[in-house]
């Protein structure tokens, strides 16, 4: 008891009706820009930890934090 093909297009001709060709034509734009804009910012993140793994010598992936310890810290290590 799926939804059948023809059901699927009663739905479409009625949201075609209701919106027009030309608005969906330009929201299915605005989509597909949307998706194409994230994965190319993926893409950019990715690739700049890459090349600050590069700088450390270290793996993609891993990240050093670099810090002071302090002398709370410290009793807290040798307890």
């Amino acid at each position: 008891m799926g939804i059948s093909i023809w059901q699927l297009l009663i739905v479409l001709v009625i949201v075609l009706l209701l919106f027009g060709a030309k608005k969906l034509r330009g929201l299915g734009g605005d989509l597909g820009n949307a998706v194409k804009g994230f994965r190319e910012a993926m893409q950019d993140q990715k690739q700049g930890d890459d090349e600050t793994a590069e700088k450390l010598d270290q793996p993609a992936g891993k990240r050093v934090i670099e810090g002071e310890v302090t002398s709370k810290e410290k009793d807290r290590a040798q307890s």
